[in-house]
């Protein structure tokens, strides 16, 4: 009896010490892995069109202010996991931007917030609105060419527009995806001349589609559901982390 009542008591103390050993644990972070580009302080800035603005709100109200896409799903993962680091995310796409739209507003939405890490998804509304490539690649290029200029310290994340073909974009989708593969050339050649990261959202976002129907990751064509959200936030995760590795 005696022997069981002290097999009983160390195993509550072993029980005691695990508990306490746990609690030290960074609520949130025990799955995620660091990126090297989140530095304490980091400002991380999400500019776009209506997929990165996700109906974000336009107050300071913090429950709304990322929208709801990939780029609260990065914000609530990192934000959450390293609460010490005190990464400030913020979200400044706007609905329906080409990349002219982008440059209008470049200096109030951009260069005046001095991110540390700048990520722009843009060109489906160029392609919908017929830019000629060549036009797009150009506009986009002085407009990189602006922000090293003015932020030379930036960490840039490129994002390749996308489409799938889900309901109104079945139709005519061969013309409208060879275009859109010619603008996904241009945002990878422009990423590799201005040394940014490439998320590859078409790939990742076809590779999904072979596991579930398109229509799954994106209800229009354009505009992911949350499913494709969080599609385009790992590949997000993992071009920021092939292209910044830890140390």
């Amino acid at each position: 009896m005696k022997l069981h009542l002290r097999t009983a008591i160390r195993r509550g103390l072993a029980a005691v010490l695990l508990a306490g050993t746990l609690s030290t644990q960074p609520a949130g972070s025990a799955d995620v892995e660091p990126l090297a580009v989140f530095r304490r302080g980091a400002r991380v800035l999400f500019q776009g069109d209506s997929i990165t603005d996700g109906n974000r709100g336009r107050s300071a109200d913090p429950n709304h202010i990322l929208g709801h896409g990939y780029a609260f799903i990065v914000a609530a993962k990192y934000g959450a996991a390293f609460p010490e680091r005190e990464l400030t995310f913020l979200n400044r796409g706007i609905s329906g931007n080409t990349v002219t739209d982008l440059a209008g507003r470049w200096a109030k939405d951009t260069v005046e917030l001095k991110p540390g890490v700048l990520s722009i998804l843009i060109g489906v509304n160029d392609a919908a609105k017929k830019v000629p490539v060549a036009e797009f690649e150009q506009a986009y290029d002085e407009l990189l060419t602006q922000t090293r200029a003015a932020l030379p310290g930036v960490r840039l994340v490129l994002g390749e527009p996308f489409l799938l073909p889900v309901g109104v974009r079945k139709e005519g989708w061969e013309t409208a995806h060879a275009d859109m593969v010619l603008r996904q050339e241009a945002v990878a050649r422009l990423a590799r001349k201005h040394g940014a990261a490439l998320a590859r959202f078409q790939t990742a976002l076809d590779a999904a589609s072979r596991r579930a129907a398109p229509d799954h990751w994106i209800w229009d064509g354009i505009h992911p559901t949350y499913s494709g959200h969080q599609i385009l936030a790992e590949e997000w995760v993992r071009a920021v982390k092939e292209f910044w590795p830890s140390p």
